[in-house]
Formats: structure tokens, sequence, C-alpha cells
């Protein structure tokens, strides 16, 4: 469905030998140098961040009527509605720091009025309760990847070269837990934490619910795609299909916290490549992602402790990206400057 092709790594230690050659000590700009050379191998030695798109998926989860969330299903109506008056944390970072950013509905109890501007890429009215039954057919994973793929490419072809993604979805840490535990063959309790900060009654409820939707969709838990049909949201289906898009184009992806790490994983075991085009934001402070992170061996640019979603984490690590480009592409070296390389 993808055609993904991996960077080319033949011009790996020519690259390198750029930032070696930098007027710096080697390695004395940390992660950014390990930044520049991804960037570098993905969007060539000019490299240079032009319109940075930030990609907003919103849904709802049939599980979160069961209690899983300090909030009722309806906030993430409510939420989206916050986003599209521009009044959201995403709004401020994105107004802040040069974003485009496009709210999604992928799939919410209800559609927003038309007059919101929220661009509709709607699956359904919400997912099954992972919990009882599917959360969606295998169709809906089709076509989900394919319209975030749509999203992808209309932004590159405005002249995006770096996709940020973020969601809103009562419920969807749930949803995301269940999806790693599922790609990774872990435990419920391994993966479910406290989301948007439940208490330990809710939280042992929460874990109970997933260990019981892995139990019911045991037999259809075999690949990315029947474990997202099986027990994933519309927003991380779409979130992974941006992923799988903004590779097969050759653009970078900002991945935000734990629930964009869930579509990470899927994207990932779905086509390995797609792993050289991720850059992983931050660490967020839900406890499994840690873990999360470490499966697909990613060193998160920062650790806020945020546990908001919206993509805020993709969005504040931006200025990193752009800092990793810009020296990769203004710093003068040695032999420019006229100094004795060190």
């Amino acid at each position: 469905m993808f055609d993904i092709t991996p960077p080319d790594k033949t011009g790996a230690p020519d690259i390198q030998a750029r930032i070696d050659g930098k007027t710096k000590p080697p390695g004395a700009l940390g992660q950014l140098e390990v930044l520049a050379a991804q960037l570098a191998r993905v969007l060539g030695d000019n490299v240079q961040i032009s319109r940075p798109a930030m990609l907003v998926f919103a849904a709802d989860h049939g599980i979160a009527s069961a209690g899983v969330s300090i909030a009722p299903p309806e906030v993430t109506a409510q939420m989206v509605a916050n986003f599209a008056a521009g009044g959201a944390a995403i709004n401020v970072f994105c107004r802040q720091l040069g974003w485009q950013l496009e709210i999604i509905d992928a799939g919410m109890l209800s559609a927003p009025e038309v007059s919101l501007g929220v661009t509709d890429c709607r699956l359904g009215a919400g997912t099954g309760p992972i919990h009882k039954r599917a959360a969606m057919t295998p169709g809906q994973v089709e076509r989900g990847l394919n319209l975030a793929r749509e999203r992808v490419k209309a932004h590159v072809a405005e002249g995006s070269n770096l996709i940020g993604l973020g969601e809103m979805g009562i419920g969807n840490t749930s949803s995301a837990a269940a999806v790693m535990a599922a790609l990774l063959g872990l435990e419920a309790r391994d993966c479910v934490g406290r989301g948007t900060g439940v208490d330990a009654a809710t939280l042992k409820r929460k874990q109970m619910l997933v260990e019981q939707a892995l139990l019911l969709h045991m037999d259809t838990l075999n690949s990315p795609t029947s474990i997202l049909a099986s027990v994933g949201g519309f927003e991380i289906v779409q979130m992974t299909g941006a992923m799988l898009a903004a590779a097969e184009l050759g653009v970078p992806v900002l991945v935000d916290g734990f629930i964009a790490g869930a579509a990470a994983l899927a994207a990932v075991k779905m086509h390995p490549h797609c792993r050289d085009y991720l850059i992983f934001a931050h660490q967020s402070g839900e406890r499994a992602h840690g873990l999360m992170l470490q499966h697909l061996e990613a060193e998160p640019l920062l650790d806020l402790g945020l546990r908001l979603g919206e993509g805020t984490g993709a969005a504040l690590a931006l200025p990193l990206v752009q800092a990793a480009a810009n020296f990769y592409r203004e710093m003068a070296s040695f032999d420019d400057a006229g100094i004795e390389k060190v």
C-alpha cells in the first residue's frame, strides 16, 4: 500500500565529516548532531525546514463510556471546538513557532459544524468499545490510512517538508496501551497508565478493561492492521497513515507522545524503513512511554513531563529541529574560518 524507500546511507560518512568539520569540538552539539545527520540523510545537504505542518487528528472511543478518563466523551468535541477557536495549548504553540495547523475529524461522536473549519476525514461516529467488540472494520483501517495519506500529500504539495502529528480523543490512552501491548507482546499492566490523571480505582478498571480487550481479540492480533482494527482508534490509524505517507514522500515526521508513539509502533511494524523518517519529540509523563521509546530505539529531544497530547510536545520541538538544520547548513567549518582544527 505504501512504497517507502530508505534514505541513501552511502553519503553518511560525508555527512558526519561535514558535522565534525564545523567550528566546535567533535560531538559538542550532542543530540543536535545526531538529528542534523538524520535530516541531511532525509532532506539532502541543503537541509532547510519549510512550512512545517501540524496535523491534529480527533476521534472518539467506545471504551470512554466505561469511565477510563477524568473527562466524559463529550469533551473531545468541546476541545476540537476550542482548537478551531484558537484557544488551546496547541494553537498557542503553533502561532508562536510558525506551524501550519490543521485540525482533522477522524471520527468523533458527532461531526463538528462546518463553520469551524475542521477537515472531514471521518471513519465513523467513534470506535466500538474494544473490551466488547472490534474498534472498527479492516475496511475502515484501509480508508483511514488513505485519508491520512491525502492530507500529508496536500501539505507537501504546499511546500511542507516537516510534518508534526498530534491527537485528541477521550479514552485514547486505553486504545494506545492496547495497541502497544498487542504489537510488542506485552501485558496490559506494562502499558496502561494514568492518562489524563485518573485515580487508583479508575486506573485499575482501565487496566482490567484493556486486559479484557486483549483477551477478547486474541485470535485477531496477528498483524499491525488487524491490531488497529481490533483495538485501535480512528486517530491512531490516521496518524499511522500520515507517518507512512510522509516517509513515502521523503519527509521527516515529528512524533508527539504516547498516542502518536503507538501509531509509530504500528507504522514501523508495517514498514520498518519508516523509522528512518521519524523524529521523537519528547518523552511524556505517561508511564509506559519510556518503554515504548526503548522499543523504537528512540532518543526523545525533550523531557518536560508533558501529558497533554494535542501535538504540543512535537510543536515545542520544532526550534530544535530548525537549529539542527541551520547549524548543518550555515555553521562555518574550520577551513572556512581559518581556525586550526580541534
